[in-house]
């Protein structure tokens, strides 16, 4: 099959879902409504609830929401083939991931801005809104594990994908001082020496490989970047956001949406067919790469390419608080994860162009690879060409460098070029992936202040620094544990698997949300996804303790997978129960704004 088709399906698919099914959705479902003033608006205070133009929204919102799972889920579920992965980021984008991220983004700013697990406490009850609390803190723990680790991966022993990554730090850095400080306002200047400064980064790479002192400084090994990464984490959730998580945000996004377009327009070009099979062998389980049958983990280990719990964060966290027009929920919440989708598909593309050999030797540990029996083709042109070492390099990062570069280079009047675009890609992908790393420490960081300020109310004070430093201490440390200790065979399934459990759980407390609104007829558009995810979560879950986690004696992760799991299903239990209470109602009543709902809640 030519991949240009699967781009240009996947493209058709998306504009008719958001044309017909989004606006059902915003229209007949939510009934969003332009004269409904939103919180960015009835509780405008300047700082976080701010009115915002819509584009620029739908800018911070992909760039917040784009993280490692639309590159990184894709290329690891090409051991199943390109079939199954590109059938579920096409469907599950449009049916679930989509719907998920509007409905929750609704949900949030119906309730005044507030976070999934305060909506949960309003909308099914009090304990559920606790369990919620700590449950949705333990997934983001995984989370960015999971994130920072494909980072580790990629940059291990590179001195000049090491060297291009943190460039970007002091370039976020003097964009921050420049648009803040020195010319405040001044947008557009500090696009244009954050996008320069970063060319330069790339084209200077090798001569700082080539240099032996420079070249040892930045040739780090896979423990130093599983110890400096949170050390970033942390620095990022402590100083202010205008210092470094801005400027990162606004450059990152020229990054994400303008490498997908190039890459579109070079497989338009190129043209390239799909070297893996359809499906291949290990749809049955027992992949190199992954170890379990394509269903349940397909569906996990592509997360956020096609639906992610972490989008429900961003979706009840910054975002709401700056819609100014309700009627903009369909344009940010479900335009952009079907924006994120095609990310998706572009990913499995450029992993599904490699020789199947040379895909299975860059992604599986050496050892494992040997068992296969299979011998490389272009693998070691590719190394030269690219200038790393790039067999046994799991985790996605380094393939989709490759594949990216492959197409990039084979246009015509790129060629030569190979080694600067595979940097370029894995700089592509740092950025992506650490843009979510800082905020989500940061959001992890509220919600620890959060549950601490409970017994100890000074943590509530958002400008007292010594409670600042401390959670951000504890959560980033907690995080970090786990990539020092960790490898991708563990975490990303850990991190599929608890990502896909806060998704569920999204749409089951949406799910509650509609039925109490009088919608229980449409229902089934978040409870049918909602549903079908909590099973195959929850198996996947099981699967990961008994034939992963426990055979390889992660006892840890494995009784984080068990508490996780444990706390989700009260949630859902919870839900259940109140759903029955709801549909037991026969008599509706108005809201405050005259709407006929079941039963009136505190927004």
């Amino acid at each position: 099959m030519n991949a240009l088709t699967l781009v240009f399906v996947a493209m058709c698919v998306f504009a008719l879902a958001y044309r017909y099914y989004g606006l059902f959705i915003a229209n007949k479902v939510l009934g969003l409504r332009a004269e409904r003033a939103t919180p960015a608006v009835a509780m405008a205070d300047g700082h976080d609830y701010v009115k915002t133009n819509k584009y620029v929204l739908f800018g911070h919102h992909f760039a917040a929401i784009a993280a490692a799972g639309p590159l990184l889920g894709p290329v690891l579920a090409a051991q199943f083939g390109y079939a199954p992965g590109a059938l579920w980021i096409i469907i599950g984008a449009v049916m679930a991931g989509a719907v998920h991220d509007m409905v929750v983004l609704f949900a949030s700013v119906r309730h005044k801005g507030q976070s999934l697990s305060k909506i949960a406490e309003s909308e099914v009850g009090k304990a559920a809104g606790i369990v919620a609390s700590f449950a949705f803190l333990f997934i983001l723990i995984l989370t960015l594990a999971g994130l920072s680790i494909a980072v580790v991966n990629a940059m291990f022993e590179s001195a000049w994908g090491t060297f291009t990554v943190f460039a970007t730090m002091p370039i976020a850095f003097l964009m921050g001082f420049y648009m803040y400080k020195l010319r405040p306002g001044d947008v557009k200047g500090a696009s244009i020496m954050g996008v320069t400064l970063l060319f330069l980064a790339v084209v200077v790479g090798p001569y700082v490989a080539a240099n032996p002192a420079l070249s040892s400084i930045f040739t780090l090994s896979k423990k130093q970047l599983s110890i400096i990464i949170p050390i970033y984490g942390f620095f990022a959730s402590v100083l202010p956001v205008w210092m470094l998580l801005c400027p990162r945000d606004y450059l990152s996004t020229y990054l994400k949406i303008g490498t997908i377009v190039m890459l579109a327009a070079g497989i338009f070009i190129v043209r390239p067919d799909f070297q893996m099979a359809a499906f291949t062998p290990y749809i049955h389980g027992g992949g190199p790469i992954i170890p379990g049958p394509v269903y349940p983990f397909v569906l996990i280990t592509i997360a956020c390419g096609a639906l992610s719990g972490f989008h429900a964060i961003i979706g009840s966290g910054t975002t709401p608080k700056m819609i100014g027009n309700e009627r903009d929920i369909l344009f940010i919440g479900y335009g952009a994860m079907l924006v994120e989708g095609f990310v998706a598909i572009m990913a499995l593309v450029a992993a599904c162009v490699l020789v199947p050999a040379d895909y299975f030797a860059i992604n599986a540990a050496p050892a494992v690879f040997e068992k296969l029996g299979m011998a490389v083709v272009n693998l070691p042109d590719l190394a030269a060409q690219v200038g790393e070492k790039i067999q046994g390099r799991p985790g996605g990062a380094v393939s989709l460098a490759v594949g990216m570069a492959y197409i990039f280079s084979s246009v015509p009047f790129m060629k030569g070029l190979m080694s600067y675009w595979y940097h370029f890609a894995i700089m592509f992908e740092a950025v992506f992936i650490l843009t979510a790393v800082d905020t989500g420490t940061r959001v992890g960081r509220f919600f620890l202040q959060e549950m601490v300020g409970k017994l100890f109310p000074k943590f509530l004070e958002k400008r007292w620094m010594p409670g600042i430093v401390i959670t951000s201490f504890f959560f980033t440390g907690a995080w970090g544990y786990l990539v020092y200790t960790g490898d991708i065979a563990t975490i990303w399934p850990l991190f599929g698997m608890s990502n896909q459990l806060l998704a569920a759980s999204a749409l089951i407390i949406g799910t509650t949300m509609l039925i109490r609104m009088g919608k229980a007829q449409y229902a089934w558009i978040t409870a049918v996804p909602g549903i079908l995810m909590a099973f195959t979560t929850l198996y996947a879950g099981y699967l990961n303790i008994t034939t992963n986690f426990l055979p390889k004696e992660k006892y840890l992760l494995a009784a984080l997978s068990a508490i996780i799991m444990v706390l989700i299903t009260v949630l859902f239990v919870a839900s259940f129960n109140r759903w029955r209470e709801l549909l037991q109602i026969r008599k509706p009543v108005k809201d405050r704004y005259g709407d006929l709902v079941l039963e009136v809640v505190e927004e």
